[in-house]
């Protein structure tokens, strides 16, 4: 029997007609930023996965071309070129046309059981968003193609050759006009394949970027394939942290889809725990994370128990116990997900709790009992956390009795400003006195409050709550934000919507901004998310030339400007400090709403994000050493 047999035009199902996408793209694939060009590319992607998923698929290759094209081609079984009746249209095109058409909807054998792509929306949004699309479908000996522009068909499908092949070619143009970057980020793909690659055991994904040459003259290559699946991911996830015991692998059927779950434990502060519906990635997890999560806490609490090693005094473990040091991967696969919002953010599908938390408990249990080092180092981890989140909630509950998480008293340092309105309102961290002398007096008292921190602050990376908590200078940005901190952290008190850390453009204000973040990230990740964190640029030099001036941000900026105007070296003032600026040069360069330059804190990747903080502020030198030795010759300016 062939691939393709079964699988026709008849599987094809149409829920209802194309509308308004390049009027409102955001509705459909979250932004026209960086990130919504990247989705266009996950729904071609993700339909691939679909068919490997349903065991047609076992090789995708993802190519970024010269011309700005990407193209994703599969070996599955080809998308129908036949006619679907309801339109009158061929399956092609209609999977290409028209909104929630797909083979997702029939559940039947020769459908998709489970699938990832945008309930049939994928192929539709990612062909009215971009000016050219091409379609190849390989199936049944021949070799089909059909144009697109804008969405619009330039022709019906057709047989343009033969093939002995099987198998689908999406090749697509994103609009330049309905996107702020047309330019795909290797990188950002690369994760994503990987990532791929770790949810689907058995399939080979290779990507390619045509637009870079390597030393030998051929694009920059990635091939991933992993047999091991998830259990490879969570070791990967750990590189570089001390473990404890050996990762819990189970995977099962039941009623509802399919469970797998991989997990081990770190000596790490920081849980990460990351869920999947039908390979697509819920950064706010859902339902099959909130079962989990119930599942970890009851079958640890249950185990010490039996064990003896939690005692009627100890009372048992709290959820946060449990969860610190864990990394794990949650993956499951349903007929009928249900996702929260058109990018899949958030598994609402109830079922999926209850199955998980079933699958898991029945699995870890054993787990535990048939690895005795093991439990014998995870619960000893989560009495020693036990313990840490009773001293920590001693210190807070002394900070909250004295009221200051209330606001009713704001550090004296703090310059605040007098708008009350959040959404007005912007705070300055500032690195040093001597600078946060100059923004309190070159500022817009109206909306700009300033807080100087002094040296450098606590890394957190490497610290629990209750030493977060001591610490002078974090208690004082903590009162200032007035959120709070930990298990009483309330976003809706945040008293200002723009955060902004201004530092030094040297070595040390680059320490003191990442220690900053690393506080930030750790603990206020909500303010992160929102997009409510800048990074201020204040200008490397002043260039002069008369009566004109120039503030430049980099030596380039600065060399090329030196060169046009003809300017005299001696002119050009280089500034290692914001206390070199008086306050109408700091105000004019790095704080005027109509002049400055700020770059905004975005996590696209919370996987990256913890990995690099992980080596940047963790306790471990080898992975650090390997960082700063492989980024080295990126640095341009190095004051020592």
């Amino acid at each position: 029997m062939s691939k393709s047999s079964g699988y026709d035009a008849s599987k094809i199902q149409v829920l209802e007609g194309l509308e308004a996408v390049r009027k409102r793209p955001g509705m459909y694939i979250g932004s026209t930023s960086a990130t919504g060009l990247h989705h266009m590319l996950w729904e071609i992607i993700d339909n691939s996965i679909d068919e490997a998923m349903a065991g047609h698929c076992d090789t995708i290759n993802v190519i970024l071309h010269k011309d700005g094209s990407a193209s994703v081609e599969d070996n599955g079984r080809g998308i129908p070129v036949d006619i679907v009746q309801k339109t009158g249209k061929s399956a092609l095109e209609t999977v290409l046309t028209v909104l929630h058409a797909g083979g997702k909807f029939g559940g039947d054998e020769s459908g998709y059981k489970v699938s990832g792509g945008l309930h049939g929306v994928g192929a539709s949004v990612v062909n009215a968003l971009s000016t050219k699309l091409t379609a190849e479908v390989f199936r049944d000996g021949k070799h089909y193609e059909q144009n697109f522009k804008i969405g619009v068909p330039e022709s019906k499908v057709k047989a343009v050759g033969k093939s002995d092949k099987t198998g689908t070619k999406i090749t697509f143009y994103p609009s330049a006009t309905i996107f702020d970057t047309v330019d795909f980020d290797f990188p950002t793909i690369k994760t994503r394949v990987r990532q791929q690659a770790y949810l689907t055991k058995g399939v080979h994904i290779f990507l390619s970027d045509e637009r870079v040459e390597t030393r030998r003259g051929a694009s920059l290559r990635a091939a991933f394939y992993f047999e091991n699946g998830i259990v490879s991911y969570v070791d990967h996830l750990n590189q570089g942290k001390d473990r404890l015991g050996t990762i819990f692998y189970v995977e099962k059927d039941v009623p509802e889809g399919r469970v797998e779950i991989a997990l081990q434990y770190t000596d790490t502060f920081q849980e990460a725990i990351y869920g999947f519906a039908n390979n697509i990635f819920n950064p706010e997890g859902g339902m099959h994370i909130t079962g989990f999560k119930a599942a970890v806490t009851r079958t640890l609490n249950t185990y010490a128990k039996k064990q003896e090693i939690l005692k009627e005094k100890d009372g048992t473990f709290q959820a946060e116990d449990t969860r610190e040091g864990l990394t794990a991967v949650v993956s499951v696969k349903l007929a009928n997900p249900q996702f929260e919002g058109q990018t899949k953010s958030k598994l609402g599908n109830a079922e999926m709790r209850t199955a998980v938390e079933s699958v898991f408990n029945q699995f870890f249990a054993e787990f535990l009992e048939e690895n005795p080092q093991s439990a014998q180092a995870i619960v000893s981890k989560c009495m020693l956390t036990s313990r840490a989140r009773l001293a920590a909630k001693a210190a807070r509950d002394s900070i909250i009795r004295k009221g200051v998480f209330e606001g009713l008293t704001l550090p004296g340092k703090l310059a605040d400003c007098s708008s009350k309105d959040p959404a007005l309102s912007e705070l300055f961290i500032v690195e040093g006195d001597s600078a946060g002398g100059s923004a309190k007096m070159g500022r817009e008292r109206e909306f700009q409050a300033i807080l100087p921190l002094k040296g450098k602050i606590l890394n957190t990376e490497q610290a629990r709550l209750d030493k977060v908590l001591a610490n002078e200078e974090i208690k004082s940005l903590v009162i200032a934000l007035g959120t709070a901190i930990g298990d009483v952290f309330n976003l809706e008190k945040l008293r200002y919507h723009k955060l902004v850390i201004m530092t030094d453009a040297d070595v040390d204000g680059a320490h003191i901004r990442t220690l900053i973040l690393t506080l930030l990230y750790r603990y206020f990740r909500p303010l992160i998310d929102k997009g409510y964190v800048y990074i201020a640029q204040p200008p490397l030099y002043k260039l002069s030339k008369g009566k004109k001036g120039w503030y430049v941000q980099s030596d380039e900026e600065k060399d090329k400007i030196v060169k046009r105007e003809g300017i005299d070296p001696k002119n050009v003032q280089r500034y290692k400090g914001l206390g070199e600026m008086n306050p109408e040069q700091l105000w004019e360069t790095t704080m005027d709403p109509q002049k400055r330059s700020l770059l905004q804190v975005n996590v696209d990747d919370a996987e990256a994000a913890d990995r690099i903080f992980d080596i940047l502020m963790g306790d471990h030198v080898p992975p650090r050493k390997k960082f700063i030795q492989t980024h080295a010759r990126n640095v341009v300016n190095l004051d020592i």
